[in-house]
């Protein structure tokens, strides 16, 4: 189940938030491919997913087996130049295309209890894809990142995932 900050209200920092979701989930997957500069924008690049995935191996180190957390990355090698620590560590490489995340995830998840497919991710990508409009407007969202909208989108994404699953001939 997709899960973000966003979805916990309070006034809890927004640290503490990431933490507990987190320690919360069996499963934690990292795309540092966005953690680039923009001159053309002349901003400085943003680090939380690196931050994020070095609380998840934290985790890990803390509670041996029972998290477990995949980093992913567009382009072969950039993570053993950007985050030289995590050498020896298998980077799920998706060339920043959606197919290749979703073929990269089913690597990843190749040892899970359920398997998902490239096709049964299609489903749901093109499903959202549809819906997203709606959700915003009814939300009154300008983003899918705002709580209602990916509180929406989460019950969409899971009834599509049952039925992508009920469609698919693989285990």
């Amino acid at each position: 189940m997709p899960r973000a900050t966003l979805e916990i209200s309070g006034g809890a920092i927004r640290l503490d938030r990431i933490f507990d979701l987190i320690k919360s989930c069996r499963y934690s997957f990292h795309d540092l491919s966005r953690v680039e500069l923009d001159a053309r924008r002349l901003a400085a690049p943003r680090f939380n997913m690196p931050f994020e995935l070095g609380l998840a191996v934290a985790w890990d180190k803390l509670r041996p087996g029972q998290h477990v957390w995949f980093a992913l990355e567009a382009k072969a090698r950039r993570l053993q130049e950007s985050l030289s620590d995590l050498g020896g560590t298998d980077v799920y490489i998706h060339g920043g295309k959606v197919q290749g995340v979703f073929r990269e995830l089913c690597n990843a998840l190749v040892r899970t209890e359920h398997r998902p497919t490239v096709q049964e991710m299609n489903v749901i990508y093109r499903g959202l894809i549809e819906v997203l409009p709606e959700i915003k407007s009814r939300a009154g969202a300008k983003s899918a990142f705002e709580a209602r909208a990916f509180a929406d989108l989460v019950v969409i994404s899971r009834a599509l995932a049952d039925t992508a699953r009920g469609r698919s001939l693989s285990p």
